[in-house]
This record gives C-alpha cells, structure tokens and sequence, in this order.
C-alpha cells in the first residue's frame, strides 16, 4: 500500500493548499473593505501509519525509535486575525472605528442581534443610524427629556431637524461697577394725581337757580303825615331822614332808597308826635317787604326804624334810634355763583356748576329759586342736607370763589356783601369754595370716581377694560390690563397700579425691610413707605428709593375700552410731588422659560447704605412676563449686596429670581439665581451693571451632532444647546474566533464564542470610539502574497509527488511484459 499511500497523501496536500489558496485570496479581495478582518489556515497533520512502536534500551541493543509514515495533512483551523486596523480619518461623523476589543451591534433581518467591526453608518429616512447594507445601530436611547434610558438596547435614532429643544434659566451673569460714590438712595420719587370725589354724592344743578340784579325802591311814592298826642315821642321841629330797602325772605336787603328828609311841624310844644309814611314802595316779584330807616334829628346816619309791608303803611313813633345801621355798599362787577348743599358736620357737596354771569353797577343781585337737597336713599349714602351755601366769585378775580351765605334751600337771597369782606379768610367763617368737594376712600366705587378740570367734573372710568402703561427710570413699562366692573373700588385700582409699575413695599425678608423714603414733600416731614396711598383725596404712588426706580404717569398712560368698543384716555392729572435721590444703576435681558417662550427682565440696584466697612446696594427684579393668578404685579425678587473695603463682593442676602407664568404650561415658577461674583464696589463716576451672560435658550431645532469616545451621542441644537441622543453599546467575547462569519462584515454568537459581554466603550475591556474615523481591512497584503507563493509550490510539489507515484505505477506495470 506504499504507493497507493502516497497517492492519498499527495491529495491531502493538494486539498490544503487549495484551502490556504482560497482563505489568502478572501484576505486579499477584502484588503479596501473597512472593518474587515482576515484569516489564517492552521494545518495539522493526518492519520499516522505505525511500522514499529521502537524498543527500550537492554544490555545488547542501545533502543531503537518508532517507524511511521505520515498520511498526509488536514486543515486543523480557519482563524480569523483580530489584531486591530489602521485607523482613517473620515468626513462624516457618523463614521466610527473602534480602537479596541469590541464589536457595534446591529440587528439583522429577522431581529436577531448580530456584530460588526465595519463602522460605516448612514442615517435613514427615519432617521436611524444604519449600516451600508440597513442594518439598524443598537445602543441606548433617550425619552422625551433626553434621559438615557438603559434597560434595553434599541435602534439609534438622530432625528436632524425634526427635533426641537429649549432650556430654562437657570442663572443670570452680571458684571458691571457698583461705585461706593454717589448718593445715598434714601429719597423716593413721588407721584400724585388731583384731587378725586365720587358722584355717589349729589351735586347740586344750579341751571333753575335765578340772578337778578336786585330792585330798589324808589320812595318817591311816599306820603308823610304826623299826629299829635297819640303816644309818639318825636320833638316838634326835628328834621329827619329817612330811607328805604327791600327785605328777603331769608333778611337780606336791596339798595336802599334815596333818603327823604321829614320836618315836625310845630303843634302844642310836648314832644307827642307821631311820623306816618304812607303809600310804602310797592311790592315787585322780588320782594314783598319793606324796611325803613332813619337818622336822628339832624343826624346824617341812618338806623333801622321797623319794617312793613311794600306798598302799606308805617307808623314812627319813637324818636330813639335802634343800633341796626343801615347797609348802603353796593357791589361792581361780573359776578358768578355757584351754590352747595351743606350740613353741619358733614362732608360739603361739591359745588354746582357756574351760576351767572350778573353784571352788576353799584347794585345787590337777587339770588331765587335756590335748591333743595335731595333724601338720602335708604340705608344712607350721603348726608340730609338741611341748608345751601352761595359761593361768589370777586370782580378782580374770576377763578376764586368765597362763601356767600348759608341760607335755606329753595329760598331768596340778595347779596351785598363786598369782595373785600368774604375774601379776607383771617375772619371767622370766611372761607373760599372747595371746588373738589367729598373726596374718595378707598372704598369708593371706580364708576363713580370723579376728577376735576378746573369747573368742569368728568367721570374717567366706566365698565370696560382699562390698560395701563407707567415710566420707571425714564424707561417705558409694558402694558398691563385691569377689568372694570361695577364693583371695582379705588383700592382695586390702587393695587393694580402698584404691581403694574413694580413697587416694592415688602422685602418678605423681616431682617432686610425695604427701606423707607424721607418724606421733602412741603407741609409733610418724617419718612414715607414705598406704596400705594389715597391721601387729602388723591391718589398717591411712592416708588422704591433711587432715581432708576422713579415710576411715572404719562397723560396718555391709561386706556379705556368700553362694552361699546369706545376709547378714551383717562386722565387723573399725575404730577411729580417729591424727586427721587440716590446712586442707581439698570440693566434689562432676556430669560427663557422651559417651553423657550421670552421673558423680559429688568434690574435696578440702589446704594441703600455706606459706611467704614462696606458699601450695601439693593437690587429689585421686575419681570412684565410675570403671570400670577389675580395680580399684574411686575416685581419678582428683591436682595441686598454687599462689598467690602476693597470694592470686592461679600454676599447677597437674597439672589433667587420667582418668574410666575400662570396659564402657560411651563414649569412655574421659573426660578433663577443671580451671580453677583462679577461685580465690584469700587469708585467709579456712576453705578453701572449688566447681565453678561444667561444659559437659557429659545426652541431650536438640532443641527449637528457628534459621537464620544464613550459612545455617547450628543446633539447640537441651533439655539446653541447640546443634549443626549443616545449612546453606542459595544460587545466583547471571550473567544471572538467562534463568531459566526454571516458575510456583509457581520458575525453572530457562535457556540464556542461565550456570551456577549455588552457596556459602554472603555469599560470592561471594550474599545473606545473615534468618530469621524473607519477602521481599515487588517489583511496584511504583502504577507498574504508571500504565502500565496508558498501555497501554490505546496500545490505542485505534491502534484509532482503524484506524477512520481503514477510513473512508479507504470514501471510496475511494465513488469507483465
């Protein structure tokens, strides 16, 4: 069987070398395919042919050694080399090469996790990471907050340009020069409106109310006659003087008459008569009564001597003169009126409207047809008005009005009284017209609120929706909106108002109050809270100190929208009572919520206090974008600050900003920290500060992303933000030989392979990843050549050994013949 053997044998190597060719030749066709890696042919040799097993040494022979004769070579293995390629740098990042132990894992056809080393990926049109021939990335990924979510591998999705992201605020930089120079910001910006009343009060009309100029009896009418003996005391031969007025209901008299001189006729010589005056001056529409008056004999004075009806008769019969003087001024001039309603020890109404002009030329005017006061309704609501002043204006002077008289309502009045004598408010009861009447509390109904104009009264508000937009620091506040109903009262207004312009009257920090304002304003003294106040019937706004923290109320600040869709423009006649004082500084910037909607932030700091250790400002945070339930209030945190000697920053007491965002579905509140690190108290000409930096952001899409040494898979969003999109998961095996080749550069777990040991590259032994970077076939082209050249003498050297062995054959053969 010798020759036969050889033949087998012979084969063998044959087959070998074919073998060897064929796994050289895949190396080789594989050496540009990324992530490939090669093969090594193991051989063994065959079944051995045993002519002796040899014998032990004795004491006649040394041993001999056994005699075999080999059958040939087997193909013991097929190896594929896992020594790591050369690493490229690639232009996409989704291309990655692991430098390493470790294998991507992808999911085949049928679901089944297979691996790979060819880092080759593409995004589908679902936006998954796959592999030139569709098999899906495996790894971690993220829920809607962009947390990994580690419990299952999964297909890797990057979603580029579908994606949208946001972040909020969550810290504010500011820099910037808080000088220790300056003033102390201890004085308040004061602002005050006019004076308010409430048309709640009725006000009388004054259109029925009558001027006149007032009749004055002639006397030319007048009889004279005397008796004697019937009880009179005039002497025989006194010389008289008599004259004459009109009288009123409520005593007031006309001009008087001019004087009449009467003479006693001489008689009996006793002292016994008795003065008649016949045919008295008639009565006119004006009045009905008369008076007389009379001097002493030969006197020039007159005094009143009785009154009887006009047109009667009036009997003289004492010759004593009463102490009543007769009034014989007249008023020149224009001359108005306006009449209130009056109470004693109740509140004046206002007064009516301008009741004239009367020109009037050495005369008295006749006032008539006077008011009445209307009941009170039930339940009250103003006083009983029992009486009516008369209010006049003074011929020199239009706009100024004294009081009259009080008289009786409906009633007649004829006034003589002088300028000079109602305008001198030094005498008692003297006193000029409030012209504002009752003024609001701040119970007051905002329908009826009233605001003055000089004469004229207006009623600002109704039902509706007012809009307000104030001043603070000479910057314009956003716009802000109050609902008027028929209940809303002053102090509703009040308090929309001071939230609307940020006010700040409580820190909600009992050992850091706000501080309190001097009070400069003429006839006031002591300090004054910033706030809201009603004060002598105005309503009054105390900002927090600082000049940069001065609100201000433009005329066009308010308007109003009526249920009509009417607009006016409300004016309440603010005016500045008290400047503001005090080193300031302001800055605004912009927050983010966490849906990115903008926030609009302004901050305002004020030096509160300076002393031999450390200079202290306070800083006040408004927000126009806070949305609280039931409030427009714009202030949303308030803090001190404080430096040192050397103008370095100490601490805040507060530095916490509390954004509300009522009817939005962002996280409420938004809350943010103030870094004040950056700041610094040195001197400096003025205070200045700025917000440097904020790490929120608007909504931006992703745009970009890139791939970690870690696996990790961070996306970057146009609005600058990066966040996690996933993470690679990389798999080892013991025994990576026993992968199962599936070609398409995939393997799958073989039986000999061990169990897959999964983790994120650079841990337990995984590579780690470059992005951007493919690792090249590892077939090493040169070697492989050389033992191609090897293979193929192998292949013919025992093709040579069978042609040997068939020649032997023919020789044998040949012996027949």
């Amino acid at each position: 069987m010798g020759l036969a053997s050889s033949l087998s044998t012979a084969l063998t190597g044959m087959s070998a070398a074919e073998t060897q060719i064929d796994v050289l030749g895949n190396n080789l066709a594989n050496s540009q395919t990324v992530g490939f890696k090669s093969s090594e042919v193991v051989f063994a040799t065959q079944f051995l042919q045993t002519l002796s097993l040899g014998a032990a040494p004795n004491e006649g022979n040394g041993g001999t050694n056994p005699r075999q004769t080999g059958l040939g070579v087997q193909v013991a293995a097929i190896n594929p080399n896992f020594r790591q390629g050369t690493i490229e740098i690639s232009a996409s990042p989704s291309d990655l090469a692991i430098q390493g132990d470790g294998f991507f894992q992808v999911e085949g056809g049928q679901g089944e996790k297979l691996f790979t080393r060819n880092g080759i990926f593409k995004l589908n049109s679902t936006n998954e990471l796959v592999t030139s021939t569709g098999n899906r990335l495996l790894g971690f990924g993220v829920d809607e907050g962009f947390n990994l979510q580690t419990t299952e591998v999964s297909p890797i999705t990057i979603p580029i340009g579908t994606e949208a992201v946001a972040k909020a605020t969550n810290e504010v930089t500011l820099q910037g020069t808080l000088t220790a120079k300056g003033d102390i910001a201890n004085t308040s910006k004061v602002i005050q409106s006019s004076i308010l009343g409430s048309n709640s009060i009725p006000r009388p009309v004054g259109s029925g109310v009558s001027l006149q100029s007032a009749s004055s009896p002639a006397g030319t009418s007048v009889v004279f006659g005397h008796t004697q003996g019937t009880g009179g005391t005039h002497a025989e031969g006194s010389v008289y003087q008599y004259r004459f007025t009109y009288v009123d209901t409520s005593g007031k008299e006309s001009m008087p008459s001019p004087p009449i001189n009467v003479t006693v006729p001489a008689g009996n010589g006793t002292a016994d008569n008795t003065i008649t005056l016949n045919n008295l001056p008639p009565a006119d529409s004006q009045y009905s009564q008369v008076r007389v008056y009379r001097t002493a004999p030969g006197g020039n004075s007159f005094f009143l001597a009785g009154t009887a009806a006009a047109g009667s008769t009036f009997v003289d019969t004492s010759a004593s003169s009463s102490t009543t003087a007769l009034d014989g001024n007249g008023l020149t001039g224009n001359y108005s009126y306006m009449v209130t309603f009056y109470k004693a020890g109740e509140p004046e109404s206002r007064p009516s409207p301008l009741i004239g002009p009367q020109n009037i030329v050495n005369g008295r005017i006749f006032i008539s047809d006077l008011p009445t006061p209307p009941a009170p309704p039930p339940g009250g609501g103003f006083p009983a008005y029992d009486q009516i002043r008369i209010y006049r204006n003074l011929a020199n002077d239009p706009n100024s009005f004294y009081l009259v008289d009080t008289v009786a309502p409906g009633g007649e009045y004829s006034d003589s009284k002088t300028d000079t004598e109602i305008s001198n408010l030094s005498l008692p009861g003297n006193q000029k017209v409030n012209l504002d009447g009752p003024t609001i509390d701040s119970n007051s109904l905002l329908v009826n609120l009233i605001s003055r104009d000089g004469f004229e009264y207006n009623n600002p508000f109704k039902p509706g929706e007012l809009t307000f937009k104030a001043r603070k620091g000479d910057r314009l506040l956003e716009e802000k909106s109050f609902t008027i109903t028929n209940q809303s009262t002053v102090q509703d207004l009040l308090g929309f108002m001071k939230n609307s312009m940020g006010i700040v009257s409580d820190s909600g920090d009992a050992t850091n109050p706000v501080a309190a304002s001097l009070n400069l304003i003429p006839g006031e003294g002591g300090s004054i809270q910033p706030n809201a106040y009603i004060t002598n019937g105005a309503l009054r706004f105390v900002s927090n100190t600082g000049v940069d923290n001065g609100v201000g109320i433009d005329l066009t600040s308010f308007r109003l929208r009526d249920a009509n869709g009417v607009i006016t423009t409300p004016n309440l006649a603010f005016g500045t009572v008290q400047e503001a004082k005090g080193q300031s500084a302001v800055t605004d910037f912009i927050a983010y919520d966490s849906l990115g909607l903008p926030i609009r932030m302004r901050l305002t700091a004020t030096m509160e206090q300076r002393n031999d250790q450390q200079t202290v400002y306070r800083w006040y945070a408004d927000s126009s974008d806070n949305l609280e339930r039931g409030s427009t209030d714009i202030s949303v945190g308030t803090g001190l600050i404080y430096f040192d000697g050397n103008g370095n920053f100490i601490s805040s007491s507060s530095n916490t900003v509390a954004v509300n965002r009522f009817g939005l579905p962002s996280t409420k509140p938004l809350q943010f920290s103030l870094d004040f690190k950056n700041l610094s108290g040195l001197a400096g000409d003025k205070a200045t500060i700025a917000a440097s930096r904020q790490d929120g952001s608007p909504p931006g899409v992703l745009t970009s992303y890139v791939i970690g040494e870690d696996g990790t898979i961070r996306g970057v969003f146009s609005n600058g933000i990066a966040r996690d999109l996933g993470q690679i998961r990389l798999a080892r095996f013991s025994n990576p030989s026993g992968l199962e080749q599936r070609g398409q550069n995939l393997y799958a777990q073989g039986i000999n392979t061990g169990l897959p040991i999964e983790g994120r590259p650079s841990e337990n032994g995984l590579g780690a990843i470059s992005s951007g970077a493919l690792e090249l076939s590892n077939t090493d082209v040169g070697g492989d050549l050389v033992t191609l050249v090897l293979a193929s003498t192998q292949y013919r050297s025992n093709a040579r050994v069978i042609t040997a062995t068939q020649q032997l054959f023919d020789e044998l053969l040949n012996l027949r013949r």
